[in-house]
């Protein structure tokens, strides 16, 4: 079984967001589809409960939104489906982002949940503090080469071409860009994959916090009076899935909740 009972019992009356990135979910992965279920299970019993933000990689691939209506990746999805439209009838808005992996996922897909696909970046504000969402793969710019490659994948003109493909072109494609995104990380020094302070500085130059993901490296960093927050990835490792990060206003202070759930 899973334990989530902290993220109620962490000053549930206070949580107003909640912030997730990076889960990969495939229908390879059953456990972390489940933990996925549990953890909407329990973020719907928070009162106070006014948005879900999931800022991109939901899906370890997304192949079109007409993917959601083929009879297999259907029957898989509809639970999922399910407990975002409670969440959202109880009055919590859900907000999407692309990420490198799930960068053809589009507003049909959420509009099967009532949920909204955002522009990057996004901004929203709590306690006369401006906050910044995005995905965060553009902000490593020392990868030159991934740079490149993203700004061609995620053309609107690359984006119509591969939705025009047949699925099983589209699946082959896909499986290609895998094998050879793992490569060429292989290849890649670590602060290479990770973001650029410059590029970082400048995401902030208007903003009090910078919230991210895609670096799978879950961290807070402080810049002065400025933070930048690195949302940590879902992973199956010792039995244990973490996921970060729920923002509570208290006393005029945004604070930052990192939930770690357990499988027993």
């Amino acid at each position: 079984m899973q334990n989530f009972d902290d993220i109620i019992a962490y000053q549930p009356n206070d949580i107003q967001n909640i912030l997730i990135s990076d889960l990969h979910l495939s229908q390879n992965e059953p456990a972390l589809t489940q933990a996925f279920l549990v953890f909407l299970d329990k973020i719907a019993t928070l009162p106070q409960l006014s948005s879900l933000f999931i800022l991109g990689d939901w899906f370890d691939a997304w192949l079109g939104d007409d993917i959601a209506d083929t009879p297999n990746f259907a029957n898989w999805l509809q639970p999922i489906l399910a407990k975002l439209d409670n969440i959202r009838q109880n009055g919590c808005e859900i907000f999407v982002m692309h990420g490198n992996r799930d960068f053809l996922l589009g507003q049909g897909f959420c509009d099967k949940f009532g949920g909204k696909l955002l522009k990057q970046p996004f901004w929203i504000e709590c306690n006369q503090q401006k906050i910044r969402l995005e995905h965060g793969d553009k902000l490593c710019t020392d990868d030159k080469s991934y740079q490149r490659f993203r700004r061609v994948i995620q053309n609107p003109l690359t984006k119509q071409f591969l939705t025009a493909l047949p699925m099983t072109k589209r699946e082959k494609i896909a499986q290609n860009l895998r094998q050879k995104s793992k490569s060429d990380n292989q290849k890649k020094l670590p602060f290479i994959m990770d973001v650029n302070e410059n590029a970082v500085k400048n995401a902030l130059k208007d903003f009090d916090v910078l919230i991210h993901g895609h670096t799978h490296r879950p961290f807070v960093h402080n810049y002065d009076d400025k933070k930048r927050v690195v949302l940590g990835d879902w992973r199956l490792f010792n039995n244990q899935v973490q996921a970060v990060i729920g923002i509570e206003q208290r006393h005029q202070q945004i604070e930052l909740v990192d939930f770690t759930y357990q499988f027993f």
